[in-house]
């Protein structure tokens, strides 16, 4: 028969178990009674224990013995034994106390699954709700990195320029060139006295964008100095103050692109010998 018992060695509980039950974990099983992981296959017992086994049993009681056999299948197995033995069974059931049968007995091939397969991890299952959440914080992550890095992303990728400008018209917000002041360069500047009015200067200049994508104009600092090239005159100019009237300020300085400065500088007041240049972002 497939059918065998096993007896706990932490509370001497018996249980019926089949050769399929024990080999699924190797023979371990757990106790379902006081929890003990043990090898069932060498705990296994015989129903109808021998004299020499019912003298042990005496000898040292242990817990109640629990079966997980229905009752009526014990008693067809009592009624199935030899006439021959009848004399000596009746005998060894008097001096060995026979397994109690428990009233949950007969449910106990029902849920064998639960007492013998006590290492099966439990599945996690994500409900709608958290995958809604999930979806939504990652929508609101997405959309907040886009306003914040709107303008590097329309200067990095012009193909989407035309879709962030529409988004910023119904958000309030505005599309305008990258500040980096490292990308420009002053590539020529003069300065001379103009010679049609006394004390009136001229600065020529040329200012170049390196970068690969428009540039925010910058300000214009222009510095006169001494002869021993101490500051006389500072004054900064704003991008509409020097950049010609053809020049999009809004746009920026195209990719590697150039704009000329021509500025007029009173300087009837001063003495000065030479000048210096600077751009800068306020």
């Amino acid at each position: 028969m497939d059918e065998q018992y096993t007896r706990c060695p932490g509370c001497r509980t018996i249980f019926r178990v089949t050769a399929q039950q024990l080999a699924l974990k190797g023979g371990q099983v757990r106790c379902g009674h006081c929890r003990t992981v043990f090898d069932g296959t060498a705990e296994r017992v015989s129903l109808a224990p021998q004299a020499h086994e019912a003298r042990d049993v005496e000898a040292d009681p242990g817990p109640p013995t629990v079966t997980l056999r229905p009752a009526h299948a014990l008693r067809a197995a009592d009624d199935t034994a030899a006439p021959a033995t009848a004399t000596h069974a009746a005998t060894t059931q008097q001096s060995s106390p026979q397994p109690t049968i428990t009233p949950g007995a007969a449910r106990a091939d029902d849920d064998w699954e639960n007492r013998f397969a006590w290492d099966k991890p439990r599945e996690r299952r994500r409900t709608p709700l958290v995958a809604t959440g999930a979806v939504l914080l990652a929508v609101l992550l997405a959309g907040q990195a886009l306003w914040h890095f709107r303008d590097a992303i329309a200067a990095h990728a012009p193909a989407l320029r035309p879709a962030l400008v529409r988004a910023c018209a119904y958000a309030g917000c505005t599309i305008r060139p990258l500040r980096d002041v490292a990308a420009l360069s002053i590539e020529s500047s003069d300065l001379q006295a103009d010679a049609a009015h006394r004390g009136l200067l001229i600065l020529a200049a040329t200012v170049r964008n390196r970068a690969n994508h428009a540039i925010a104009f910058p300000y214009l600092e222009l510095t006169l100095t001494d002869a021993q090239d101490q500051p006389v005159v500072r004054r900064a100019f704003a991008p509409g103050e020097f950049a010609g009237g053809t020049a999009d300020v809004a746009r920026g300085i195209a990719p590697q692109g150039e704009i000329p400065i021509k500025l007029f500088i009173d300087a009837s007041a001063t003495t000065q010998a030479g000048y210096r240049l600077y751009l800068f972002y306020p």
